[in-house]
């Protein structure tokens, strides 16, 4: 399932996208305001370039002291046009943040909601490869005209794997199939290539075909094994996940727990009790709230973040930080400050583990010590207030 910490992860991905969005979308507006003030060609008046770069460089400037506020430029004395400029662009500028903030946070949920569809596909592809034995197993008796399943022999041990039967005959599961479009009918060429190239050839499915009669355990032990050492481990066919999943490589291991836990499921499975699908989490609900709070905290609270690590890295400048860093530390603070029932030391250690994986080799260090000296100031000051869990696990 999806643990809170994938879910700080996925929300640090999109941050980390918004930077770059929030970046991008500065240098148009600069790149606006400096085709604002280029020469005339259709006037008929001399134009004056030098003037018009001055202007140029002016709104610029301006532009950038009052990306937070447009107090500087009604008290300024530039021109009116150098400060509708700027004002134009400063719309520009905020209203496409806005709308790469609204798509990130979308894809950032739908994502996450993806995951069912995901491990729906991983066993709707041990289906299909099934399903194609058989169909090859068809055409022989059709082309041979013996129809006894000993000419065949242990060729149908796939085609008749209890655990897949199980769950095609299960409710719960075609629902689920439906419900998340589950669907591989585009790829049908594809289905008969992976199982020609990496299926039949493998060792876990020929060891099968040495059993005379399976049982539910060894049929169990088959598609697992299949599931996690060779459709997992198969950069093609990871590669089908990844074109639908951009953050593919972050959702592989849940995926593939997912689909596992399903294979378990119903070769455990009673006649009288089927198996439910496994959600992405135990109450998505609340983890998605928090996710998405996680994401927007961050963002309002990002000048605050700001001033506060460049209060504490005073001996360095903000803009030579390692950029994951500034990410990480804003969302830590913001964590912090807005969601009482974490403990601060919960906080401070998943980011710390984010900048393992996502931050350079010295992050981790610099990370824990920042946020330790953060977190007991803004603590004393009130900004930190914790309540129930996050209280007592902070004693």
């Amino acid at each position: 399932m999806l643990n809170r910490r994938i879910l700080r992860v996925k929300a640090f991905q999109n941050l980390y996208a918004y930077e770059q969005c929030k970046g991008s979308n500065l240098n148009l507006a600069k790149d606006f305001i400096r085709t604002s003030f280029l020469p005339d060609l259709n006037s008929m008046e001399v134009q004056d370039k030098t003037a018009l770069n001055k202007e140029a460089e002016e709104a610029i400037t301006l532009f950038e002291q009052n990306l937070s506020t447009t107090g500087l430029i009604k008290s300024n004395e530039a021109s009116r046009k150098v400060k509708q400029v700027v004002l134009d662009a400063m719309k520009k500028y905020h209203d496409a943040n806005a709308k790469d903030r609204d798509f990130l946070l979308k894809n950032m949920v739908v994502s996450a909601e993806r995951i069912p569809q995901l491990y729906l596909l991983a066993i709707e592809l041990l289906q299909a490869f099934a399903n194609h034995v058989e169909k090859e197993i068809e055409k022989k008796k059709k082309f041979t005209g013996n129809n006894s399943p000993m000419v065949f022999g242990n060729e149908l041990n796939f085609p008749n794997n209890k655990v897949l039967a199980t769950l095609r005959e299960s409710d719960s599961y075609r629902a689920a199939v439906a419900r998340y479009n589950a669907n591989l009918d585009d790829i049908e060429l594809e289905i008969r290539e992976w199982f020609r190239d990496y299926i039949k050839p493998s060792e876990q499915y020929q060891d099968y075909l040495l059993l005379d009669s399976p049982t539910l355990e060894e049929d169990f032990e088959l598609v697992d094994s299949l599931l996690k050492k060779v459709l997992f481990k198969n950069e093609v066919v990871l590669n089908f996940f990844a074109e639908k999943d951009l953050n593919w490589t972050e959702d592989k291991s849940v995926v593939r727990s997912l689909a596992s836990k399903v294979l378990k499921n119903a070769a455990n499975l009673q006649e009288e009790n089927e198996s439910e699908m496994p959600e992405i989490a135990m109450n998505w609900d609340e983890d998605k709230e928090f996710f998405q709070n996680i994401f927007n905290f961050t963002i309002e609270n990002d000048a605050a973040s700001k001033a506060l690590i460049t209060q504490k890295t005073k001996n360095w400048d903000i803009e030579r930080l390692a950029f994951t860093d500034k990410v990480i530390i804003s969302m830590a603070i913001a964590e912090m400050k807005n969601f009482p029932s974490i403990p601060v030391k919960v906080s401070i250690n998943e980011y710390i583990d984010i900048s393992k994986t996502y931050s350079t080799p010295k992050s981790k260090q610099f990370v824990n010590g920042l946020l330790d000296v953060m977190s007991k100031e803004l603590t004393e000051s009130g900004e930190i207030r914790k309540s129930g869990r996050g209280l007592l696990d902070n004693k």
